[in-house]
């Protein structure tokens, strides 16, 4: 029984996070809860236009609408129970939480990675292959496309949460985070984890490298195209199109890059709590306002609905 006993899963975790500096805490909690509720509104806008204005019924804002649906998605998995842990003295999160947790992220994380890469595929086709755009991009491959996104996030979050829930813990579920991650469950089993961490490392080249090489090549084929056009009306076009995906990626690629490449040190890992907070509250708020700040048309649709709405609001009143 006590063997039993010393490799069962704990009833909670206890996520450190930010414990080790009490009095950021609550200035965390402000900050983080405004980036939340901001990020919330802005893409849940950029969902809602897409949606209602027939001039955005494109490929290009279908793939925005899953990128702003599951940014909301990725930062309501985390950021209320941080929020929980920020506020009080508790930092536990339940079994049942933190595996769901995890599983959530895992899955949102490939997904965006993915979803990213399509999305630079359209911009490929809208730029290179202007005459045959809306028949290579049909409404069927853009539905197949995002669909492949979020069913192959699923599936590598259900392999790899699944292989690291099996692992006997021995008690251990003290967390150096704010939230559930997979590398750190990981860490706290008391087994060889050396199948986990293949897995891990083959589901990274498939899921966060090749999207990350498909991107790579669809951009090289854009500059090639980009400096091919002679007028600077042409250039101009094309960095419109383009300007706000690649600045998406660079955050979230640039994000991940840099919190992977830190040296192995105390002091690196408290600063990649920092940068795992940017890309997971900081960067979902900060995609809607690229898009909307750099694109004429989700500006424009805007104000159309706007308008329509205020119209619509002053002649019911004229009818009362």
């Amino acid at each position: 029984m006590m063997g039993i006993a010393n490799v069962s899963s704990p009833e909670v975790f206890v996520l450190l996070g930010f414990s080790a500096r009490p009095s950021l805490e609550p200035i965390l909690f402000f900050v983080v809860s405004g980036f939340y509720v901001a990020s919330i509104l802005g893409n849940g806008i950029i969902i809602l236009v897409s949606c209602m204005d027939v001039h955005l019924h494109t490929p290009m804002y279908f793939f925005l609408g899953n990128l702003s649906f599951l940014d909301i998605s990725f930062t309501t998995s985390i950021v209320p129970q941080l929020l929980v842990n920020l506020w009080g003295p508790q930092k536990t999160i339940s079994y049942g939480r933190c595996v769901v947790q995890f599983y959530i992220s895992h899955w949102l994380g490939a997904t965006e990675c993915v979803l990213l890469a399509v999305m630079s595929y359209d911009r490929y086709a809208a730029i290179c292959r202007p005459l045959h755009y809306t028949v290579i991009m049909h409404p069927q491959l853009c539905l197949s496309l995002a669909l492949a996104s979020w069913l192959g996030g699923l599936t590598t979050s259900m392999v790899g949460s699944t292989l690291t829930m099996l692992l006997p813990l021995c008690g251990n579920n003290r967390i150096d985070h704010f939230f559930c991650e997979m590398p750190l469950i990981m860490q706290l089993a008391c087994v060889d984890t050396s199948l986990n961490e293949v897995e891990m490392y083959v589901a990274s080249f498939i899921f966060v490298v090749l999207p990350l090489g498909l991107i790579l090549v669809s951009y090289s084929h854009i500059a090639k195209a980009v400096m091919k056009i002679g007028s600077a009306e042409g250039w101009r076009k094309a960095f419109n199109t383009c300007s706000s995906h690649v600045a998406v990626v660079a955050l979230f690629y640039g994000s991940i890059i840099f919190m992977y490449l830190q040296p192995a040190k105390s002091n690196s890992h408290e600063q990649g709590k920092f940068i795992a907070l940017f890309y997971t509250v900081v960067t979902p708020m900060l995609n809607p306002l690229i898009y909307t700040l750099r694109n004429k048309d989700v500006k424009k649709a805007l104000g159309r609905i706007t308008l329509e709405n205020c119209c619509g609001f002053v002649g019911s009143r004229r009818h009362i």
